[in-house]
């Protein structure tokens, strides 16, 4: 049989294995978060809510899935579906129906059903603003948590996920193995007035710009405050 030459190492990384930067201190985090701010001053999410419910239900979707392809199936199944009494009756089954075309859609129309079933058990048919009571939901975890608490009940969270992971090791912003290592660095060294819209900051930054397989660094306001060392310089 002939030989295989082993998979050369992403150069950039991978989603659970980025490259890791030198440290930034202080003073340069907040500088680097200031600076990819300047262009986008009011961050929104990307995903389509009219309320805490329409959003909570559009994050869970998104395990795994583009915000986009979310936006896609959401807006027939919000239609059918307004309200979490309403969503509960609509079961799996019936939640299903309209989700087909996003990723591991039969676990997330389970969830949907059932944590829509719990809301109106538990909370009245109301979306908590508790962390423990989110996560005690089926198919919340803390990244989802953290979205809902930080964009419709303005806390000043930190949602990590693979883009915020990826530039935290990448930039040198906030280096962690796991996502809550990368968070709790990220609260740490974000100053308290930019907590908030940072979350959204550098989502939309690792979207757009410091993407995974090829980082736009010629593109980024930033890229003086940045401790990486192999960035790309021109398109």
């Amino acid at each position: 049989m002939p030989r295989t030459s082993p998979a050369k190492p992403a150069l950039h990384g991978t989603a659970t294995q980025p490259r890791r930067a030198r440290l930034m201190n202080r003073e340069q985090a907040a500088a680097f978060i200031a600076a990819i701010a300047q262009h986008n001053p009011t961050p929104e999410t990307e995903l389509l809510y009219t309320d805490p419910f329409s959003l909570l239900v559009a994050v869970v979707m998104s395990a795994q899935t583009t915000d986009a392809a979310v936006n896609k199936v959401t807006p027939a199944l919000f239609a059918a579906a307004p309200t979490p009494a309403a969503m509960a009756a609509l079961g799996a089954e019936g939640v299903g129906q309209h989700i087909r075309r996003i990723g591991l859609w039969q676990a997330k129309a389970k969830n949907v059903a059932a944590l829509s079933q719990k809301l109106v058990d538990e909370h009245g048919g109301e979306v908590p603003q508790d962390r423990a009571a989110l996560e005690a939901l089926p198919g919340v975890g803390r990244k989802t948590a953290n979205v809902v608490l930080n964009v419709v009940f303005g806390q000043a969270t930190m949602a990590v996920d693979t883009h915020i992971f990826r530039l935290g090791n990448r930039t040198g912003l906030a280096p962690g193995r796991t996502t809550r290592a990368v968070e709790d660095g990220l609260v740490k060294r974000c100053p308290p007035a930019l907590l908030r819209d940072a979350h959204h900051w550098l989502i939309l930054h690792g979207r757009y710009i410091c993407k995974a397989r090829r980082p736009e660094c010629w593109r980024c306001q930033a890229a003086a405050l940045c401790n990486y060392k192999d960035k790309v310089a021109a398109p």
